[in-house]
């Protein structure tokens, strides 16, 4: 266990250093309250001194934003490539973390916020993080993502294709983008089973929040299976789908990606962008090296029935930052023994896709979300 020390009124304190993206324990930490100005606090950031906040929780906010719009007139510029505007792009975004992540706040034996105007925050608190044990110290940045992470746990997604709402536990990519949702709501059955979901199997890997799993269900197939490597992931899945899918229909099976036997549908909506993800928020779009596309097309022929089908839902944004292309894609297709039997594709609807500020807006605005049709390749001769 990671232990913070301070000095409070010439009294040393000690308490748990918790950090979910784990970021390193301050190197030194002071007390700060509503006195502290922001120059002060960004200098003091971005020198590795971390600063545990005593003061009123609403300044605590605004002292947030102060030291983030310091970070951000340092912002780069675009590179001479989208590939490079992408790493400088990710590099500051780090960056901002690093210094953002200074400052601190100290939850008490039972998450409970000390500050004054403080939110109730030990139900959120304890649903990220599960028992408490002890004072605790995180960053005030963190500790908002938990927040806003329990609101939308209470208020759930709508999911227009499921006519219902989903439940994102905290860690869980939740499905703002419904383009995704829609493509599996949408896509012609498997041949084998086109007139007959009732007798075939589906698999859901990679299930998050269980959306998909749902969506299959409600399709008609009897049995479906939803996989993931996440802890969060497989308890919010379970929750999700036991509510919204007909009875006993899913199966939540992990920590893993592939469940054993065969299946007439495997869905896999693997994270888009092969890069290396901050924390474990952003494991819904970061996968370093694209291991679990990859993972998913090795594997996928040997856990099809025969006429059975692979969708691969994958936008090809990483396409347009140059991150892959899209002969890398279909290369990897075929060495896995598939092939191409159709494509779906839609436009994205979220907000960045129309925001001219945003810095990756190039590849944003001409990116396409796409939902592949793969089958086994016949054996040769």
């Amino acid at each position: 266990m990671s232990t913070i020390r301070w000095t409070e009124d010439h009294t040393h304190r000690t308490a748990r250093w918790h950090s979910e993206n784990a970021a390193p324990l301050p190197r030194r930490t002071v007390v700060a309250d509503d006195r502290v100005k922001a120059d002060d606090a960004y200098r003091l950031a971005c020198e590795g001194t971390a600063l545990l906040w005593q003061g009123d929780f609403h300044n605590a906010r605004q002292l947030l934003r102060a030291i983030g719009r310091r970070i951000d007139r340092k912002a780069p510029g675009p590179g001479s490539s989208p590939s490079e505007s992408f790493h400088l792009y990710r590099r500051h975004s780090r960056h901002r973390a690093r210094v953002l992540g200074k400052l601190l706040v100290l939850l008490d034996d039972d998450y409970a916020l000390a500050s004054r105007r403080a939110p109730d925050v030990r139900q959120a608190c304890l649903e990220a993080y599960g028992p408490p044990k002890g004072p605790t110290a995180v960053s005030l940045r963190e500790l908002l993502g938990v927040i806003g992470a329990h609101q939308w746990r209470v208020k759930g997604v709508d999911v227009p294709a499921l006519g219902a709402r989903i439940h994102p536990h905290y860690g869980v990519f939740a499905p703002v983008r419904g383009e995704y949702v829609d493509l599996v709501a949408r896509a012609p059955m498997p041949s084998a089973i086109r007139h007959s979901p009732a007798t075939g199997t589906a698999f859901d890997l990679g299930t998050g929040t269980g959306v998909l799993a749902a969506v299959l269900a409600r399709r008609g197939f009897n049995r479906v299976v939803a996989t993931d490597i996440s802890a969060r992931a497989l308890t919010c899945a379970r929750e999700n789908t036991h509510r919204l899918a007909p009875a006993d229909r899913v199966e939540v099976y992990g920590p893993g990606l592939f469940p054993e036997g065969r299946a007439d549908l495997v869905v896999c909506n693997p994270p888009w962008l092969p890069a290396r993800p901050a924390g474990p928020v952003e494991q819904g779009v970061y996968d370093p090296d694209g291991t679990m596309l990859s993972g998913f097309l090795t594997g996928l022929a040997g856990h099809l029935r025969p006429g059975g089908e692979g969708w691969l839902v994958l936008s090809d944004l990483a396409e347009h930052l140059g991150l892959r292309t899209r002969r890398q894609l279909l290369d990897a297709v075929h060495a896995a023994g598939l092939r191409v039997v159709g494509r779906m594709d839609t436009k994205p609807r979220h907000p960045r896709s129309r925001d001219a500020t945003d810095p990756l807006h190039m590849a944003r605005s001409a990116e396409t979300t796409s939902l592949w049709r793969l089958t086994a390749r016949p054996a040769a001769g």
